[in-house]
């Protein structure tokens, strides 16, 4: 597979594009790959050759994330992990999570194939769940690694019913995934920027300086469903109305914040969903984020206060329920000089910028400091079929990657 191409950025492009279809997709005519699904497992195995193509040994943790090891000269020095994640969006893009891990694949092959060990292992890592599309949480496996899970959030069951503990992996040993504090020296990301300032700068890479944070909610709307043409106007307690004012008012809130601060319902379905019956409940969601966490917790209590003021207005029942709370990850300095100077030793200018969205490294940063770079992607989109990466900036992306790698190894020389 993605045979007949040299190493680099364009075969990483190239491998992420073959990872886009059937037996990889688990949905006919676009890219599904959830996590522990048969596309995950068949994607799982590509990455598994390529890794070891490249030199490296390869094995499966707990978690059911893939992992690939260079060793490097002291085998007892704490290794630079290089990852992103395999699973997908539904009708997802092909180069959100796998570039980032290609990418690495090829920054061992090339110090492979010229003979060279760096002081401490490389490990490429394959995240099994950063996009939480199948069961109801994000980032499960990587925090498995980063040693933040707790037990009792395995308790998991994805929209056909099956449970995490049926879906291939041991719910007993799944937290014996957890790397011990100090084994790992530094955690690197490459992704694609997932917005439009690169493009917009003319800029093929730019330096993370971290993730923004993070609020989810989900909330529930109570009226009382009645026949559509019997139940006077006057007498309605429709709940889709309500959660209809309550969306717009999330918007209103975020837009007149004029600041980095972004809100979004990206899910709601209205019950029982019958063309003739008046809607007696609604759920939905709700997504607040910053890159300051304080500007994030003040949007938040506004928008939650206005959906309980329209719900009282309007005799509904409420309730709102925060399902998940990411604060701000910021990068680390030191990293984010070394990636600087890596942009400028592979002749680009250096840029620094935020991420709006969330990704593995801010859970990584719990267990090590982390270094982000992000690639730029046409018309800054993301999550969507139209995802595009040019194979140019991979191959600057790579060569900024490789140059981060060996200032991260003279620094180890140096002491």
């Amino acid at each position: 597979m993605v045979s007949g191409l040299a190493p680099g950025g364009a075969r990483a492009v190239a491998r992420c594009d073959a990872l886009g279809v059937a037996p990889f997709s688990d949905m006919a005519g676009g890219l599904y790959r959830g996590y522990l699904t048969p596309a995950y497992a068949a994607a799982q195995q590509a990455v598994a050759d390529w890794m070891a193509e490249a030199g490296m040994t390869v094995h499966r943790d707990a978690a059911a994330n893939l992992i690939g090891r260079y060793e490097g000269v002291d085998p007892a020095a704490p290794a630079l992990m290089i990852g992103s994640h395999l699973d997908s969006v539904r009708d997802g893009g092909r180069y959100d999570g796998p570039l980032g891990i290609l990418l690495g694949v090829e920054a061992v092959a090339a110090l492979h194939d010229s003979g060279r060990r760096q002081p401490f292992a490389i490990e490429v890592i394959a995240f099994g769940d950063e996009e939480g599309s199948r069961f109801p949480a994000a980032m499960l496996s990587s925090r498995a690694v980063a040693g933040t899970l707790k037990a009792e959030a395995l308790d998991l069951v994805d929209g056909q019913g099956v449970a995490l503990a049926d879906a291939g992996v041991d719910i007993a040993t799944y937290l014996s995934a957890a790397r011990p504090p100090g084994t790992v020296r530094a955690y690197l990301e490459a992704h694609i920027e997932q917005g439009p300032l690169l493009e917009a700068e003319g800029l093929a890479v730019g330096t993370v300086t971290g993730i923004a944070a993070q609020l989810r909610y989900q909330v529930r709307v109570m009226g009382t469903a009645g026949h559509a043409g019997t139940t006077s106007m006057a007498l309605r307690r429709d709940a889709l109305p309500g959660a209809a004012e309550m969306v717009l008012a999330v918007e209103r809130i975020a837009r007149a914040d004029a600041s980095d601060l972004v809100a979004t319902v990206g899910r709601i379905e209205a019950l029982p969903g019958a063309v003739n019956v008046i809607p007696g409940e609604v759920c939905f969601t709700i997504d607040v984020r910053s890159g300051d966490a304080a500007r994030r917790d003040r949007g938040a209590a506004v928008i939650v206060d206005a959906i309980a003021a329209i719900a009282a207005a309007r005799q509904l029942g409420i309730t709102t329920q925060l399902v998940h709370d990411l604060p701000a990850s910021p990068c680390d300095p030191a990293l984010m000089d070394l990636m600087d100077a890596a942009i400028t030793g592979a002749g680009q200018p250096p840029r620094r910028l935020v991420s709006g969205a969330g990704h593995d490294a801010m859970v990584m940063a719990a267990l090590c400091p982390t270094a982000m770079l992000f690639i730029r992607c046409r018309d800054g989109i993301s999550h969507n079929p139209a995802e595009h990466v040019d194979p140019d900036d991979a191959e600057i992306a790579l060569a900024v990657m490789s140059g981060f790698i060996e200032r991260l190894g003279a620094q180890s020389d140096h002491g």
